[in-house]
């Protein structure tokens, strides 16, 4: 058997690939259906895991000695895993590595203990596709040992392989296991939950003596009549294949969309194990989840849960806005606001009004405007159109949770120690002021009940003519230069942003502006994107700086887009979406945007790297 496998979108570990087995291609995150002689895989199967040696015209996986077959040879089968079940997964090192020798690797697939210490010695001059995780059911109830082995055996076995983890898929949790990077699944789950009475469902499993109705109008349920008490196996089997198919499906499409995390915190809700698990994924494996995480993205992230204040797209925006930004040099007075319902702020009714009355000013380039929100923290006006700032939503309820308080907190004191300001006006609701305004030396508080009130309005205008006034006015192309600046330093790093914006000047209207040196054009911000997009121009201009560079070999023809088997080699920092400059013979010969990144780059050998925006 053999099979070639390639990614075709990726939405943080997850990704949605496809497998060419057998002469037939199986879209992955994908269930592996068991078919024996007792029990039948569903007619919809993609792909099938089985002990039966008859021809069968789907792909499939032939098993021996399995969970499931009563047969003592390996029958021609071309896995056998009854090794690994017989024996728990905490044994020691050497028996796992005594059990695996005679099955370290059958043709394409390759069966691991779930142990972290035996991956290094499995993998030693092991080219399988497939990973079976044995042990994985046990592995599965201890929840930060799941996490550690798992991001552990990606980070070896690398982005072009895959991962199976037998007996544990369901519905609750498919969405999650392949947030971590699983690519396959089975239908035991569906079986023993069926034998058990058990109907499965993407919220949690449920006993058919619970329910009072029939439970769904899948096209199991929707041929029953009578109580739920009443199904009997076969119909609650059916019913559980139909609940894993949907949910697969759910899966595969917010993985598309990329909208995937918004998913999985819905589902692990449900069951606490999962919700550990992903608490532990992301408080302690947060530099495996921020590599593989974008840093553009179309769709809105919808921060409707506690687990959003952890994404890794908003802990990197915080790290960032702590680490590489400064404020606008000349900037003396901190206005801070609140945020809006409608993104980028500057568009939104409310703070059109906040901005109508800093440019009624002789002096408004003196204002740095900062918005107060969850679950970002703290938004420098500069930063509204870089994602996630530009494309967050969160439900409004005026109440703030200790949580929120404590995180915005701990981000505007780490702010103020390094940006420092003359003035400081609070222009926020008091809800707000209740938890920041003793991090402030001074503070004006300009805000009268509601801040968009006339009232408030008014009182923010006097204030800031009051206090403006006193420092030296700030030329507008000054401030223009200095925002681009320090949105540059944000994207690349300050080495970068000084290197590129050297001897330049901003043209444009927000949030349409370019980079202009003499007559060349640099690059462009644009609403959309929200960051800098180099030109060639541009990107010869920042070539040397020694990072965001993709090398690719002598013999690639540029032509289109950079795919990975012309890539040569790539920085290690480059993520999904970074701007991105293509070099050969360590010269410049193209621009775009990153497609994958940098390790998997390196690593792999099909897909788009690059997508190429200019070329010589």
């Amino acid at each position: 058997m053999t099979m070639q496998f390639s990614v075709k979108n990726r939405d943080g570990p997850a990704r949605i690939g496809e497998l060419l087995v057998e002469d037939e291609i199986v879209i992955t995150p994908n269930i592996l259906f068991v078919n024996t002689s007792r029990i039948k895989a569903p007619n919809f199967a993609d792909i099938l895991v089985t002990n039966d040696n008859q021809k069968i015209k789907k792909p499939m996986i032939r098993i021996g000695n399995s969970a499931f077959s009563s047969l003592t040879d390996r029958d021609g089968g071309e896995l056998s895993v009854n090794n690994y079940l017989i024996y728990p997964k905490d044994a020691s090192k050497e028996l796992h590595l005594g059990s695996i020798k005679y099955n370290k690797k059958t043709y394409e697939c390759c069966i691991i203990p779930a142990n972290k210490e035996v991956i290094s010695d499995i993998l030693k001059d092991n080219d399988a596709s497939l990973f079976v995780v044995a042990n994985s059911l046990q592995l599965l109830s201890q929840q930060s040992k799941f996490v550690e082995f798992m991001t552990e055996l990606r980070k070896k076995i690398g982005y072009q392989r895959m991962i199976y983890l037998p007996c544990i898929g369901k519905p609750s949790s498919f969405a999650l296991l392949a947030y971590i990077g699983v690519d396959f699944f089975d239908s035991i789950s569906a079986i023993i939950s069926a034998r058990n009475e058990i109907l499965l469902f993407p919220t949690g499993d449920l006993n058919k003596n619970e329910l009072n109705e029939i439970p769904c109008s899948c096209p199991s349920c929707s041929k029953m009549k009578g109580k739920a008490s009443e199904m009997n196996y076969l119909q609650i089997l059916n019913h559980n294949y139909f609940a894993l198919l949907d949910e697969i499906k759910r899966v595969r499409n917010a993985i598309a969309l990329g909208n995937l995390r918004e998913l999985v915190e819905t589902r692990v809700r449900s069951v606490p194990n999962l919700t550990s698990i992903l608490k532990i994924l992301d408080f302690q494996h947060y530099n495996f989840l921020e590599e593989r995480t974008p840093v553009v993205r179309k769709n809105k992230l919808l921060a409707t849960s506690k687990e959003s204040l952890f994404r890794p797209e908003i802990k990197r925006f915080q790290e960032r806005v702590i680490k590489r930004y400064q404020k606008p040099k000349d900037t003396e007075i901190l206005l801070l606001l609140p945020c809006s319902a409608k993104k980028p702020y500057s568009f939104s009714k409310s703070h059109r009004l906040f901005r109508e009355r800093v440019f009624n000013l002789k002096n408004p380039y003196v204002v740095h405007e900062v918005i107060i929100t969850s679950p970002l923290g703290i938004v420098p006006r500069e930063l509204e159109l870089t994602y996630p700032a530009s494309a967050y939503d969160i439900a409004v309820t005026g109440h703030w949770d200790e949580d929120e308080k404590k995180m915005i907190r701990n981000l505007l004191k780490h702010y103020l120690e390094i940006n420092v300001y003359d003035k400081v006006i609070l222009h926020v609701p008091s809800n707000i002021q209740d938890f920041v305004t003793d991090l402030i030396e001074n503070p004006i508080d300009t805000c009268v009940g509601n801040p968009t009130s006339k009232e408030s309005l008014d009182e923010l205008s006097d204030v800031l003519k009051k206090v403006s006034s006193k420092y030296d006015r700030v030329r507008p192309s000054k401030r223009a230069y200095e925002n681009m600046k320090v949105l540059t330093e944000y994207q690349f790093g300050k080495k970068i942003a000084e290197k590129l914006l050297k001897n330049c000047k901003i043209k444009g209207k927000y949030p349409y502006q370019k980079i202009i040196d003499d007559t060349k054009q640099l690059g462009m911000v644009t609403k959309e994107r929200g960051l800098v997009s180099l030109t060639m121009e541009g990107a010869k201009k920042i070539a040397n700086s020694g990072e965001y560079w993709v090398e690719i070999y002598n013999d690639f023809t540029l032509k289109g887009s950079v795919f990975a088997p012309g890539v040569k080699d790539a920085d290690e920092s480059i993520r999904i979406g970074d701007e991105v400059i293509v070099l050969k013979n360590s010269r410049t010969c193209g621009v775009g945007v990153a497609q994958m990144n940098g390790n998997e780059m390196k690593e792999t050998k099909r897909g788009e790297a690059v997508k190429i925006r200019h070329r010589t």
